[in-house]
């Protein structure tokens, strides 16, 4: 008999997709429907999406305009327990500016969060705990 290997995760994995939910009128869902049925698309979702990405495609040079004009990080960001300790022990704060995902980590107390992180502003999504959530809820835009 083979020792089991256990696998242990250093962090929790972080979801690639958010789920959203729309109201489509029934003629609007009935064309996406039959596009589907004729194999244009494999679901409904990936008509969705394709739809959505023509539409950034179309406007990508508007897009790296506004996010150049308003200095937003992309992409993932990550702030641990660490990275927040250092920032207070430099006496500085963060303006957290993302277009992605800026995470948080559930580590972080609610009292390392409000000392060093001034403003979040974060266009896609914002995961923290409720807690850290609550105690910049005055930060966050």
């Amino acid at each position: 008999m083979m020792p089991m290997t256990r696998v242990q995760d250093l962090r929790p994995r972080i979801p690639e997709t958010e789920k959203i939910t729309i109201n489509l009128g029934y003629v609007d869902l009935g064309h996406i429907d039959l596009l589907v049925q004729e194999g244009f698309y494999s679901n409904r979702t990936d008509f969705i999406r394709t739809a959505i990405r023509n539409q950034l495609d179309r406007h990508g040079d508007a897009v790296r305009q506004s996010v150049a004009r308003h200095r937003l990080d992309l992409g993932l960001h990550h702030y641990t327990r660490r990275d927040l300790e250092q920032v207070r022990a430099a006496g500085e704060t963060l303006h957290i500016q993302v277009l992605g995902l800026a995470v948080i980590a559930n580590d972080v107390s609610p009292e390392l969060a409000r000392d060093t992180i001034a403003s979040i502003h974060v266009l896609g999504a914002l995961q923290a705990s409720p807690a850290v959530k609550a105690a910049l809820g005055d930060r966050i835009r």
